[in-house]
């Protein structure tokens, strides 16, 4: 299963290469599944992965060019502040039981999981949409700056409690809200997500009991992943692979659902 693990975190960079997102969201099923890390050190941990490989994209897209600092900065301020309260305040006072189904005790690890396992088919089903982002050229309505920080407050959430990066949102957010052109909404979600992942790192006051020769390891497969993904992104269709990734992401949404709604 390790194997498959290491092969995995290749696919977690390549992904974020290549799309510009997704790969964030494999990296805790990736852990837990393969690895046999707890749910909420897997957390912990995507952060530290998804973080590193984001930051590496993030610098790439900028010496091109590609990121607006100013967005960056106005949904990252939000995402921060509610990542670093999520995770110093409210992760460690979650319960080991947060609930009881038809007397049935849900552990916080099935909760997360089952949360994260939403939040994949709900990923998987706006890649398979039919709604076409346009391109080039701004969009041609821009929302005030409060709805720019609402909606990073909601990925921050999102980071905060389930380590994952949220490009898959941040993406139509930036677009929608913030008028970007989709090669610009790209380096400006990795520079978000680079923000929110460092903000979660400093926030956690168990960082010195981390195992970081194994994500040192796992991380140097993740960038060789993203350098991979950017070298091919230019040479391969990006609504083909959206598709593909999005039955991909769909299949595994599902498989973590039913496996984990069995546990209890």
């Amino acid at each position: 299963m390790e194997m498959a693990g290491y092969l995995a975190s290749l696919g977690i960079g390549l992904l974020l290469g290549l799309i510009g997102g997704g790969g964030s969201i494999l990296t805790v099923p990736v852990l837990v599944y393969l690895f046999g890390i707890s749910p909420l050190l897997a957390t912990s941990y995507s952060l530290v992965i998804v973080g590193l490989v984001s930051l590496l994209g993030f610098i790439s897209h900028y010496r091109r060019h590609l990121v607006s600092v100013r967005a960056g900065l106005l949904f990252g301020t939000a995402s921060m502040l509610i990542v670093l309260f999520v995770r110093r305040f409210l992760l460690p006072q979650l319960p080991a039981t947060l609930l009881s189904v038809k007397h049935r005790p849900v552990h916080s690890d099935v909760f997360l999981m089952i949360v994260f396992a939403l939040l994949m088919i709900a990923a998987a089903t706006a890649m398979l949409g039919n709604k076409q982002i346009p391109k080039d050229g701004p969009h041609p309505k821009k929302t005030s700056a409060f709805m720019i920080l609402l909606y990073g407050a909601i990925t921050g959430l999102i980071t905060g409690f389930l380590g994952a990066g949220g490009g898959f949102l941040l993406i139509p957010a930036l677009i929608l809200f913030a008028g970007l052109p989709l090669k610009h909404a790209v380096g400006t979600s990795l520079m978000i997500i680079s923000l929110n992942s460092l903000t979660g790192i400093l926030a956690d006051p168990d960082t010195a009991h981390y195992d970081w020769g194994f994500l040192a390891k796992l991380a140097a497969l993740a960038l060789a992943g993203l350098f991979a993904g950017l070298q091919l992104s230019n040479r391969l269709p990006e609504i083909q692979l959206k598709k593909i990734f999005g039955f991909f992401v769909l299949i595994m949404g599902v498989s973590i659902l039913v496996i984990e709604l069995t546990r209890f």
